[in-house]
């Protein structure tokens, strides 16, 4: 990455953390770009060239996330079933829950935060359902060039909504624990246990699907 591109990099987290900050303390409604802006010492234009929404501002973390679970599938190694890299990239992922885990009091008052806003905001929560839609889509057309008939997308989206379908049902479990503030202290593990669970489930149904063809000079992976 050159120069322009880093200071780039560090201009958008910098509008990014600004705004987390501000929507903490005040509410995602309460706070307006102008103030974001303000806070993080650049133009509202600059603000807009990086977030086109409000809602980019919010979700930015999440999409950043998300597509990572999307790259996790489309890098994985020759042989290896997509299930299986998503599963790794979803259960192996650290984030808020591994640092309430480890005892981070700060970390789960911004769990709480977090999820607090957006289920009191319509517009966030119709901007989270956007944008795994759009994560499904990505990953479905993954998996319909791995699958080898892109035009027949119908089995890679039915693929990719029931893998993502997986994040949804934790995120949503998530935010019922953290929301009535029952203990904490075993919600990692229990969300952990619940993923093993559900990617089980799906495993009987995915299995291998799609068969990621070996890469030339690249042996398929071993099944044994």
């Amino acid at each position: 990455m050159g120069l322009r591109e880093r200071k780039k990099e560090q201009t958008r987290q910098l509008i990014a953390e600004t705004a987390w900050r501000l929507f903490a303390d005040r509410g995602f409604d309460r706070v307006t770009v102008a103030e974001v802006a303000r806070q993080a010492q650049v133009a509202v234009a600059t603000v807009f060239n990086y977030f086109p929404t409000k809602e980019d501002l919010f979700f930015f973390p999440l999409e950043v996330f998300e597509a990572q679970l999307v790259d996790a599938v489309r890098d994985r190694p020759p042989g290896e079933p997509a299930l299986a890299a998503f599963r790794r990239a979803l259960v192996g992922a650290g984030g808020l829950l591994a640092e309430v885990e480890a005892g981070d009091a700060q970390a789960l008052e911004r769990l709480r935060t977090v999820n607090r806003v957006i289920a009191a905001s319509p517009a966030l929560r119709a901007r989270e359902q956007q944008a795994l839609g759009r994560t499904a889509d990505a990953l479905a057309a993954q998996l319909a060039a791995e699958a080898g008939d892109p035009a027949d997308d119908v089995t890679a989206h039915v693929a990719a909504n029931a893998l993502l379908g997986v994040q949804r049902a934790l995120v949503d479990h998530t935010r019922r624990r953290v929301l009535t503030d029952q203990d904490p202290a075993g919600l990692a593990a229990d969300v952990r246990r619940a993923a093993e669970q559900a990617f089980a489930l799906l495993e009987r149904g995915l299995g291998d699907f799609p068969g990621r063809p070996a890469r030339p000079g690249h042996p398929a992976t071993d099944d044994r």
